[in-house]
Order: structure tokens, then sequence, then C-alpha cells
């Protein structure tokens, strides 16, 4: 709800009086050696946060979840992977020829897990914790790939000592927090300085906080009530989804809807390619993807859902926003102008993906309620 309140805001805003809300967006703050536009200290730094939560949370996942166990992490990763390739494919086909285009390709391939999930928890909390589990290790798979996308094409100029002394520190913090040392004292200094190597290397900045994250420790030692990383969770996670992600949706979702405008962005062939990438990608990648890994008998489908179950997950896999949003501006930062319009593709994607899924997901629950009252 804060995310999508920082979205609407924005855009009333911007529709409002753009003038003053670019203003915002590009006043310059911080040290003299570091000063950046609130947009991009949003980008670079709050994501971090976001991003380091999503590294302790795919950590979890490795050790205690869904892909510690290789033949129940099969259905969820080999769907994820085919979501981020199909789409990526299909917006190549629809934009293609289009100046520029080949530069969005990775907008359409991430998820944006807390939405997703908010949208189930909403609409299907009666549905079988099964298709959370399926959607929350499939978003998560998403995240690290979406990660790895940021840090492979979107790294134009390398300063290789910086990026070599930023992963002397996170081996330094990955052995401090196996020989189960404790203090934020020691830690934050070491995270915030990891961040700063990694954002001058030229690598982008949230790479350092999934990067931290992984390396976090999720086992609890003796005489430890919690575990590093899920101290790091519950202390973090408020930031991340109450300030950080809305912050950031804030200085991002602000564009001009003006009606002939409007009409004129969605006729673009990159957009187009966005909007066909998260809607119609999505729902082939990850329900095909899963499909044919069952078939193949590379994995198999709880005997708690249904095809059509996993059919309305796959459309909710199609809620870009934060993650499409970074990307769009990372492939795009050098055209205001295209960067609008993407960003528009991306929020009319995962509105339209957010209905139909709403749409199926509820037929689900009623036809689920329906047959629990005829046995």
């Amino acid at each position: 709800m804060l995310m999508l309140l920082a979205a609407v805001a924005a855009l009333v805003w911007a529709n409002v009086s753009n003038d003053s809300y670019q203003a915002l967006r590009t006043v310059t703050i911080g040290p003299d050696f570091f000063h950046l536009e609130l947009y991009k200290w949003a980008q670079n730094g709050l994501l971090a946060i976001f991003f380091f939560v999503a590294g302790v949370e795919i950590k979890e996942e490795f050790v205690h979840g869904e892909l510690a166990n290789l033949r129940k992490a099969a259905l969820p990763v080999l769907a994820s992977i085919a979501g981020m390739i199909v789409p990526a494919l299909i917006y190549l086909a629809v934009s293609w020829g289009a100046p520029g285009a080949s530069r969005g390709w990775a907008i359409p391939t991430a998820t944006d897990i807390a939405f997703a999930l908010a949208v189930l928890a909403v609409t299907a909390s009666s549905m079988p914790a099964a298709l959370r589990v399926f959607l929350l290790t499939s978003a998560v798979v998403d995240d690290l790939g979406a990660i790895t996308v940021i840090a492979v094409f979107f790294t134009e100029h390398l300063n290789i000592l910086a990026l070599a002394a930023g992963a002397v520190i996170i081996a330094l913090y990955g052995l401090l927090q196996a020989r189960r040392v404790r203090g934020l004292w020691i830690y934050l200094p070491l995270a915030l300085v990891t961040w700063y190597l990694i954002e001058i290397s030229g690598v982008h900045a949230t790479v350092a906080g999934v990067a931290l994250g992984l390396v976090t420790r999720v086992r609890g030692g003796p005489g430890e009530e919690s575990s590093p990383g899920e101290s790091a969770d519950r202390y973090l996670r408020p930031v991340s989804a109450g300030f950080a992600v809305p912050v950031f949706a804030f200085l991002s979702a602000g564009v001009v809807l003006g009606g002939e405008g409007l009409s004129t962005i969605l006729s673009d062939r990159v957009v187009l390619g966005v909007i066909a990438g998260l809607v119609v990608g999505k729902f082939l990648g990850v329900f095909g993807g899963a499909w044919l890994a069952v078939r193949l008998g590379l994995a198999r489908l709880s005997e708690e859902l249904h095809w059509r179950d996993m059919a309305a997950v796959s459309i909710l896999a199609g809620i870009g926003f934060t993650v499409s949003l970074l990307i769009g501006n990372l492939a795009y930062g050098d055209d205001p102008e295209r960067v609008n319009m993407v960003t528009t593709g991306v929020l009319v994607a995962s509105l339209m993906a957010s209905v139909l899924a709403t749409i199926l997901l509820r037929v689900r629950v009623r036809n689920r309620l329906n047959a629990q009252d005829d046995i």
C-alpha cells in the first residue's frame, strides 16, 4: 500500500506540476566528494537496503527454504529462469527495429516480490501455502537473476582496484560472520565502505547489498536468540518496505500522462515490448517453464495445487515495478524522455498483471470453496 500510494502521489504531482517534481528529483545532496541527485541516492543508496534484505532472503531460501532441497527447488527455479528468458525474447520480438530497443531487453525480466506477494495475500489468502512458497521462491531466484543482469550488462566503466577492494571487504564481512563475531559497530562501517567501493567501481551499488546479504549468517549459534540474518531482516525489512522502496517509487513513477502523450507512449514499440514482456512473457515463461519441468520429470507439482492456480500466479509474476523501474533507468538513464516512456510501460503492465491475476485468483478461491462445500 505504501508503494502504491507513493506511486500515485508521484503521478499526481508530476501531472500537476512536473517542473517542481523534476526539480525535487534532481536536487543534489551529499558530501563534496560524492554529490548525487536525490533520485540517484534513492536508486543507488536506498535500493541497496532493499537488495540487502533480498540477499538475506535468498540465503534463507538456500539454507532453510525450498532452495535447500534440489527436488523441491527445481519447479520454481526452472519456472523463474524461463520467466526471465521468455519476456526478454518477447520484448525483443515486439520492439525489434525501434531506436535503442536492444538496451531495454532486461526491463520485463523482473518480478516485484513485495508487490506480487501483497496481491496474493490480499486476494487469495485462503489458497494453499504451497502457492505462496512457489511465488516467493521463484521471485527470489528472479531477484538473483536481476542483480546478475545489472552487474554484468549495466557496468560500462569498471574500476578494477575499487572492485577488488570491495570484494576484500565483503570477504572480511563474511569471515567475521562465519567466526560469529557480533556487533553493529563492526558491520555497519564495513557495509558503508563496501557500498562506496562498489559504487565507484562502476558496478551498480545494489550489488553490494545483495553480496553482503548473501554472506550474512542465517544459522543461529549457541546462546543466540536469533541469527544475524534474522535480526537484520527484523530491523531492516520495515526500513526497506516502509521507507526505501516507497521513496524510490515516489522518485521513479512520476510520469506525465496527458491524453495525446499517453496514446503516443502506448504506441511506442519499446513500451509495447515492455508491456507484452511483463504481461504475456512472464505468464508464458513462468507457467510454461513449470509445465515443461513437470512434463520432463525434472520437478513435481504439489498435490495441493492445480494448474489453474499456477496460471493465476504466473500472471502475478508480471508485476515488475521496483526492479523493472530500476533497470529501465539504468538502460535509458541518458534519455529522460525514453525513461518516462518505459516507466509508463512498467506501470501499465504491472497494473494489468495485478488486475488479471486478482480476477483469476478470486475465481480460484471461489471454486475451491464451492468444491469444499460439495464435499
